[in-house]
């Protein structure tokens, strides 16, 4: 019976956002409650509009956290459409969130929306950035906020966003894309950080391949996970002999960065994350307890953190266009 209570309150508290561009879940007891999470979704290939309610999901069911979900919307149908690249609204409740999960890619946000990244991102409070998120913004045209462009030259900007925020921009494809996929290894000294609790060697593991970074990584940025480019897409497979793996780069990492409020924001960044790679006990745990680090609540974070899926979960393949067309946030209230 409780667990139905709980299933009812998050379906009643997600549907009454949902017909704004959004979807909100509230769950109903844990350690997460009383802090707002606002989950920004907006890349055309790896399917966050799909692996981000899902987290949500979990994140309220599981844990407690008040969630929101935010999609990149077709303005005339009202429709998800992540290739829709300047618009995103709810963005104006990041005023109030304790938490930004953002998982973009290439956004060119106009300024009224991209002031409340900004102004959120300035503020001190926490970052999770998810695989695109290292090249969220292309900015074009006039802008207070160009310097946030993944090509960003402009001093003490250099890369942008990904580059100075979230410690790395858009490099390149480390392993073949869709041909090798990848498990994450523990960083050398690494085992105990909070946001590894119940994570070892081999239990993350994604389709996606690794991403490249310049190493060393910028500023006070600690390697977490390392990633192992394998031979094939299956969670078994060999590793790579040779360069590829010599060193392996670093897949998941922790920083600071701050901003004009002069507040050093705790930053965890992933290049991994996509719908696919959430399907990993590994990849859901590492995210969820990245949350309650980000958050300051590293002693509440179990063990083995529950991140068991919650309703129905089929993610779509990762790829360009093929996203699920008609879907409205409302869909994923249900």
């Amino acid at each position: 019976m409780f667990a139905m209570a709980v299933g009812l309150c998050l379906m009643g508290n997600a549907a009454r956002g949902a017909d704004d561009g959004w979807v909100a879940f509230a769950g109903a007891w844990g350690p997460g409650m009383g802090k707002h999470i606002v989950l920004v979704s907006g890349d055309d290939e790896y399917r966050s509009e799909e692996g981000l309610p899902q987290l949500a999901r979990i994140l309220a069911t599981h844990h407690g956290f008040k969630c929101t979900v935010l999609f990149a919307i077709d303005q005339e149908t009202g429709e998800i459409k992540p290739d829709k690249q300047d618009n995103i609204p709810g963005l104006e409740m990041l005023a109030t969130a304790d938490l930004m999960v953002l998982f973009a890619r290439f956004r060119n946000l106009p300024d009224d929306q991209l002031a409340h990244i900004v102004e959120y991102v300035n503020s001190g409070r926490p970052i999770i950035g998810m695989r695109t998120s290292t090249h969220a913004f292309n900015i074009t045209g006039e802008s207070r906020y160009k310097h946030y462009t993944w090509t960003s030259n402009e001093p003490n900007w250099e890369g942008g966003f990904g580059r100075q925020v979230l410690g790395e921009t858009w490099i390149s494809h480390h392993g073949n894309h869709g041909k090798q996929s990848t498990r994450g290894i523990v960083a050398q000294g690494m085992q105990d950080h909070p946001i590894l609790s119940g994570i070892r060697d081999g239990e993350i593991w994604g389709p996606t391949d690794v991403y490249g970074v310049r190493l060393p990584l910028p500023g006070d940025s600690k390697p977490l996970v390392l990633g192992q480019v394998l031979e094939g897409m299956k969670p078994d497979d060999k590793p790579v002999e040779g360069p590829q793996n010599e060193p392996m780069l670093p897949v998941a990492w922790i920083k600071t960065y701050t901003g004009r409020a002069g507040r050093a924001a705790r930053v965890f960044t992933t290049t991994m994350g996509a719908s696919q790679d959430l399907e990993s006990e590994g990849v859901r745990r590492m995210l969820v307890n990245a949350c309650y680090w980000g958050l300051g609540l590293e002693d509440k974070i179990a063990a083995k953190s529950n991140v068991n899926i919650v309703g129905a979960f089929k993610p779509s393949k990762f790829s360009f266009g093929g996203y699920v067309k008609g879907k409205k946030p409302a869909d994923y209230a249900r």
